[in-house]
């Protein structure tokens, strides 16, 4: 039997569309993660702010099964009030989502460790920390990340 390889791969022409339009979470999830075109709107509004964003396809034997974006940066310029200190400066995991078809088979947990990989090449910068947010309600997402060290 063939091993599944996981890896994250550049949103490109060839693949942006099955990313977009191809790829949902259940219907109990939708208030937990932003669309996949939303977020990739949210990428290029970061980039033209200066804020380099790393959206990838989660991929399963070159096939996408979900979507997975990194951020880094932040400035003091955009502080909101209630903005803790350590999203300035730092990596963020920005979103994470594996299509409905594929939960349950543990390829959240290889793009977590990807993403962990990758944000460690320091491709904008060395810094002190990654962090991320989910919804409260979202017990898996909370105990996946607390699985990687993650702290409230």
């Amino acid at each position: 039997m063939k091993k599944d390889v996981i890896t994250l791969e550049k949103i490109t022409y060839k693949n942006y569309v099955k990313v977009l339009f191809g790829l949902n979470v259940t219907g109990k999830q939708k208030n937990f993660v932003a669309s996949n075109l939303c977020s990739l709107a949210e990428a290029y509004v970061a980039l033209t702010h200066g804020y380099p964003p790393y959206p990838f396809a989660v991929c399963r034997n070159g096939k996408p099964i979900g979507f997975l974006m990194i951020a880094f940066g932040w400035t003091e310029v955009e502080r909101e009030e209630d903005d803790p200190d350590f999203i300035f400066g730092n990596y963020c995991i920005w979103r994470l989502m594996i299509d409905k078809r594929y939960q349950g088979k543990g390829y959240g947990r290889k793009a977590m460790e990807l993403a962990l990989d990758f944000i460690r090449t320091w491709p904008s910068g060395k810094s002190k920390y990654c962090w991320l947010s989910y919804e409260p309600e979202n017990e898996t997402a909370k105990n996946l990340y607390a699985s990687f060290g993650f702290v409230e």
